[in-house]
């Protein structure tokens, strides 16, 4: 039975997605059907499909009672609206149905998890949010929530832990059939802790243990957990709140955190080997992945940084898009991401240039657009010197662009959107140190509308970043001080 609340989303939804022009959207990334977006939620495989569902407040472009937004594909790049699948109409999720995830139950139904959350008012006057885990259960487009919500509360924590920071529920299913959850939580001591917790069918679930702790080393709170095997390893995906930096390793703020390590399925012990960042741009959180049918670890996340949001004004119709979807790996004990291999089928219109010399700034003929896939590789134009800076700019005209350089001396990467058009003093640059012999550096860049993911040696980092440029300004060029020899290969990106 769906509640009079969400029949009012999916009435205005579907009568105001039609005031946003197809123009005005990203071409192959998920934006939001109205409204605001946030976090990716229950990315999964359902009856052949990609189901992404997504935090969604579709009556204003800014963040409200969260419901979940739901759309589906065939390959990652072409996403279509469903009806919302969540609103906030229960006792339990009043102030929001926060994020979770998707498995398929044995008897074929979907499950969804998420958080629920109900604000309370505490002695001194102040509101907190009591946050509980609560299911849903439906056939891919209408969704019930479970009479039994929720099934996870306060009495379900260990002692100590907060029952105001206990969300984002990453369901996953073992061998034997039997299903596990990893939660985010804040402990005892105030940092974040990944709790795990076991059902038998995915509606009876009991604490198991705590699957890691931060112990402070990583900012505060840990948010969005998602943990899965590959190649041989074990992976921890996690989204820390106020971060310090880390050398170049980690950014102030929200970021993003990736463990590897082994995991003991016996008596479900993970240890740590190695810790990185995920992304090293301005605009990634909250990542989420899924298997595909074909066996690959994919992973999509929120292109978008707490941090910086009033990159968008109130006024817009839209706030929010997602990632790229990326395929992972691990190689030499890092996390690689890739673009999804599904982008080469889209790629049209190839130009190619080799051994281009580049001193000063230049543009190359046929090498413009903001629905692009470039690939470079440079190294210096001369065996006896050094260049001291390479940079490529895009989105750009005589008013905008946004810069990518890389000063070898140094071996960092930057990006900067400061000329992007946005009128707002936030998060503009950030520098990544990356990997780098004899000023020799391999690129991807995709660009689409509103975004661009650089990818840095075959995957071994990536720098995301959004720039809302007005659309005209489709200039691309190349700058270098001192000499750099540059090949290119560049496609435009149609998402018919």
């Amino acid at each position: 039975m769906t509640s009079q609340t969400l029949r009012e989303a999916r009435k205005y939804e579907e009568a105001s997605e039609k005031m946003i022009g197809r123009e005005s959207r990203p071409g192959f990334h998920l934006s939001v059907r109205i409204g605001w977006m946030n976090d990716p939620n229950g990315f999964s495989v359902y009856e052949g499909k990609y189901h992404l569902f997504y935090q969604y407040h579709p009556y204003s472009s800014s963040t409200g009672p969260m419901h979940w937004g739901h759309a589906v594909s065939t390959d990652l790049l072409h996403w279509e609206y469903l009806p919302a699948a969540l609103a906030p109409d229960e006792f339990y999720d009043r102030d929001g149905c926060f994020s979770g995830s998707a498995v398929t139950l044995e008897d074929g139904r979907h499950l969804l998890m998420y958080t629920g959350v109900l604000r309370e008012r505490q002695r001194d006057g102040g509101l907190c949010e009591i946050q509980t885990q609560c299911l849903a259960v439906g056939d891919g487009v209408d969704y019930e929530k479970y009479e039994g919500n929720p099934v996870l509360d306060e009495k379900d924590l260990p002692e100590g832990s907060s029952r105001f920071d206990f969300r984002d529920p990453k369901m996953y299913k073992r061998e034997d059939g039997s299903y596990d959850c990893v939660v985010g939580n804040r402990g005892a001591d105030g940092s974040g802790q990944i709790l795990l917790y076991t059902s038998p069918d995915g509606f009876q679930w009991n604490f198991k243990k705590v699957l890691t702790a931060n112990h402070s080393r990583f900012g505060s709170m840990w948010e969005c957990p998602d943990f899965f095997r590959l190649d041989g390893k074990w992976v921890l995906l996690t989204s820390p709140q106020d971060m310090l930096p880390q050398g170049f390793e980690y950014h102030n703020g929200n970021g993003t955190l990736c463990l590897i390590g082994d995991y003991d399925q016996e008596t479900d012990t993970f240890t740590e080997e190695h810790n990185q960042s995920i992304d090293y741009g301005i605009d990634f959180y909250a990542p989420q992945t899924v298997e595909t049918p074909d066996g690959r670890r994919v992973m999509i996340g929120w292109m978008q940084n707490w941090d910086a949001c009033g990159i968008r004004t109130p006024q817009e119709l839209w706030s929010g898009q997602m990632s790229l979807p990326r395929e992972l790996s691990i190689q030499n004990g890092r996390l690689y991401q890739r673009p999804v291999r599904e982008l080469e089928t889209i790629r049209k219109n190839k130009t190619e240039y080799k051994g281009i010399l580049v001193s000063g700034e230049i543009c190359l003929k046929g090498i413009q657009g903001r629905k692009t896939d470039m690939e470079l590789n440079i190294r210096p134009g001369s065996k006896d010197k050094l260049y001291r800076k390479f940079a490529v700019r895009f989105a750009q005209n005589e008013q905008y662009r946004t810069s990518l350089s890389f000063r070898p001396h140094e071996s960092v990467l930057k990006i900067d959107r400061k000329f992007s058009g946005s009128r707002r003093a936030i998060i503009h640059q950030r520098r990544s140190l990356v990997r780098s012999e004899e000023g020799q550096l391999k690129l991807r860049i995709i660009l689409d509308s509103f975004s661009a993911e650089i990818f840095v040696n075959d995957g071994e980092q990536v720098l995301s970043v959004t720039m809302y440029t007005d659309l005209a300004a489709k200039g691309i060029s190349f700058f270098a001080d001192g000499q750099v020899s540059m090949d290119i290969t560049k496609y435009d990106l149609w998402e018919e």
